[in-house]
């Protein structure tokens, strides 16, 4: 009894062991692959109007049908001479305007190898993202005056640069 109590204690501490192992190399290589989170894009006073008007439609979310007809708007009268203040619930926020790096022109450019998005400014630009095609990898380079990105697929090379060192920021898309 003793001897199969010392084999089961050894296996535990073995499984344990290994356990230990490959959790703390998984965690190690996992670590490494984290992004930075995507940033917001300001809101214009037109969009928030839009979007007010037209709710985004949803698969979780469905208007239920109403089993009665709708009535008609019951007209209230107003006396004449007096202001009518707006809802403020239902005005749209002051938009401050966009930020000094950024203009707010989102413009995407699809390629053989993929999708690039950049926030181009007027004298500046940032990456907003970069989807590969199926079959495809993708490699960023980003310095102080340009973006690169590289789609590559075997011996094929697309690449999308976004240069704004010598004016106002350019995109050139390149097969090599």
């Amino acid at each position: 009894m003793l001897r199969g109590f010392v084999h089961v204690l050894a296996w535990s501490l073995a499984t344990g062991a290994a356990v230990t192992l490959s959790w703390w190399g998984v965690h190690t290589v996992m670590a490494g692959t984290v992004y930075d989170r995507p940033r917001a894009l300001p809101i214009t006073a037109a969009d928030a109007t839009a979007q007010e008007s037209e709710p985004p439609a949803s698969s979780t979310n469905r208007p239920t049908p109403s089993k009665r007809p709708p009535s008609p708007p019951s007209p209230s009268p107003e006396p004449t001479g007096t202001p009518r203040t707006p809802d403020p619930a239902k005005t749209p926020p002051q938009d401050p305007g966009p930020s000094p790096t950024t203009s707010g022109q989102v413009k995407g450019y699809d390629t053989d190898g993929g999708r690039v998005v950049f926030d181009i400014g007027e004298s500046s630009a940032t990456l907003v993202s970069a989807t590969p095609g199926a079959g495809w990898s993708m490699q960023v380079w980003k310095t102080r005056t340009w973006i690169r990105v590289e789609f590559g697929a075997g011996a094929d090379r697309v690449s999308v640069f976004c240069t704004w060192h010598d004016g106002p920021p350019r995109v050139d898309i390149g097969n090599y």
